[in-house]
């Protein structure tokens, strides 16, 4: 029983941790951060944040790591083709972004770190790619350029739609991330 009481007390202040972080990386970028503005933001000491993370770099590189899992499992073996079932799926992830907009919208700005586009990049090509690749007869280099092509664009229309206040709903941002992957301008 106290061990359950712990670990929710850990939950809870991790959980201040992170809202503290995020609140202090909306204004400034991680390198201007410090572990004295997050605990006094937090309302915890250093040794509280010092027991659970080793510095900003590896707090921002938890709740990283958090959110590639989490779309990992709306992702798994998942082939994401131009259909009504891969529209339901996509959005799910349109769900997830909406539910934790503003880390998502700093996991995708400049004040976060850029390898955490890459590392979502890998788990996508993972993921999807394979299901393309099959589909699709395409060389592994051709594959490569359109898989970049439309993950940056997905990127970009994910940032538009935090943005400005997610007015589409997730449907039919989904539809729409589809429809543009698998057509390009010609639909239009």
């Amino acid at each position: 029983m106290e061990n359950k009481k712990q670990d929710k007390r850990v939950r809870y202040t991790k959980m201040f941790i992170k809202d503290s972080f995020v609140a202090l990386l909306k204004d400034k970028p991680i390198s201007k951060i410090t572990i004295k503005e997050i605990c006094e933001n937090a309302d915890i000491n250093r040794a509280t944040f010092y027991a659970h993370y080793t510095d900003q770099y590896d707090l921002l590189t938890q709740i990283e790591n958090d959110v590639i899992n989490d779309v990992h499992k709306y992702l798994s073996g998942e082939y994401i083709a131009d259909d009504p079932d891969s529209i339901r799926k996509l959005s799910q992830i349109f769900t997830y972004i909406r539910k934790n907009d503003e880390i998502c919208k700093i996991l995708l700005s400049d004040n976060a770190d850029a390898n955490f586009q890459k590392l979502l990049m890998e788990l996508v090509w993972q993921e999807v790619v394979p299901g393309w690749a099959q589909s699709k007869a395409l060389s592994a280099e051709d594959m490569e350029y359109i898989y970049t092509f439309v993950f940056i664009g997905c990127v970009g229309i994910i940032k538009k739609w935090l943005d400005g206040g997610m007015v589409k709903s997730e449907s039919e941002m989904a539809a729409l991330v589809l429809r543009l992957s698998y057509k390009g301008m010609s639909d239009f």
